[in-house]
């Protein structure tokens, strides 16, 4: 069944994302929990529910404007090589100008935390989206996985924005870490829900290879919930990482989750062939956004940050 996505997250937005727990306030696992639901509901409902309750907790951590109940946010902090978005301090406030790219939601947030360049450091902004001086870039957004997640650029021509912490206080607050493995519980979810059908079609009639490969996903999700659940606790426990695990923890986490999702794709379509891929239309763009949305991992590139982080751990196991 497919969904009306905007309709969906502004009814979350509106009913339920006041009461989803902070991480680090006691109750992360279920923080997690809801929004792997919602990923396993449909996986762009889920990045964009993501984005909005991360903006939510950033503005609490870093003592930023208070959300209003019916505001839709983002996180836009993408930051390549170019284009850059600049802020610059006038007069009249902070204004910014440039192109913002990967911005999801670029269409139905009604408000974003936003990157931007001040000198040679990146500096957090809010940033309302309905004035005029911002707007999406047509035709920036080609995406088959994720379509719906509307990712393109924005551009910013002298838009206002209020700061959001000091420069560097983004990536440098404890919360960081722990929003990345918010990211990685949706993952989860949305393998869920890939393995449903694997599931389904199992129960309905299996043979020793299909129970192989469903054992397998089993095996593989299992250890991705335990992960998640682990670091909730220990993030609950040490909310402001003052042992300093935060990092380690989330590039651990993320691993295993990407790791179990990617198998459970993998071996869902080897064990149902190329049937649910073609016949099922809501199976198929599952597969596609989660694939899509799996490589905001960097990949080895990540594995390879974690190994140099372990690689200077007296104890690592």
């Amino acid at each position: 069944m497919t969904i009306d996505i905007g309709s969906r997250l502004r009814q979350w937005v509106v009913d339920e994302a006041a009461d989803l727990p902070l991480p680090g306030a006691g109750n992360t696992d279920a923080r997690w929990q809801a929004l792997a639901m919602l990923s396993r509901e449909n996986t762009v409902l889920g990045r964009l529910a993501e984005g909005h309750a991360d903006a939510i907790a950033i503005l609490a951590e870093l003592d930023g404007p208070k959300p209003e109940r019916e505001q839709i946010w983002g996180v836009w902090a993408a930051e390549p090589p170019t284009p850059v978005l600049q802020a610059v301090q006038s007069q009249g406030g902070w204004k910014l100008t440039g192109v913002k790219p990967w911005c999801s939601g670029a269409h139905i947030c009604t408000d974003a935390l936003v990157t931007a360049k001040v000198g040679d450091r990146s500096q957090m902004f809010a940033v309302d989206l309905t004035q005029n001086w911002c707007a999406p870039i047509p035709h920036t957004w080609h995406a088959v996985g994720m379509a719906g997640s509307d990712s393109g650029s924005v551009r910013f021509d002298g838009a206002s924005a209020v700061p959001v912490g000091e420069a560097g206080a983004y990536i440098e607050r404890p919360g960081f870490w722990h929003g990345a493995i918010g990211v990685a519980s949706c993952w989860f979810g949305s393998a869920c829900a890939v393995a449903d059908t694997l599931h389904v079609a199992a129960r309905s009639g299996g043979d020793a290879h299909k129970n192989a490969h469903l054992g397998a996903v089993a095996a593989a999700l299992g250890a991705a919930s335990s992960a998640l659940t682990t670091a909730a606790a220990e993030i609950d426990s040490d909310p402001m990482d003052s042992d300093g695990q935060g990092r380690i923890r989330a590039r651990v986490v993320r691993a295993i989750v990407e790791s179990s999702a990617s198998e459970c794709i993998d071996r869902v379509g080897r064990a149902l062939g190329a049937g649910p891929l073609c016949a099922d239309a809501v199976h198929a763009q599952r597969v596609a956004d989660l694939s899509v949305y799996l490589r905001q991992s960097h990949a080895e590139r990540d594995l390879a940050a974690l190994g140099e982080d372990i690689a200077k751990e007296d104890y690592p196991w």
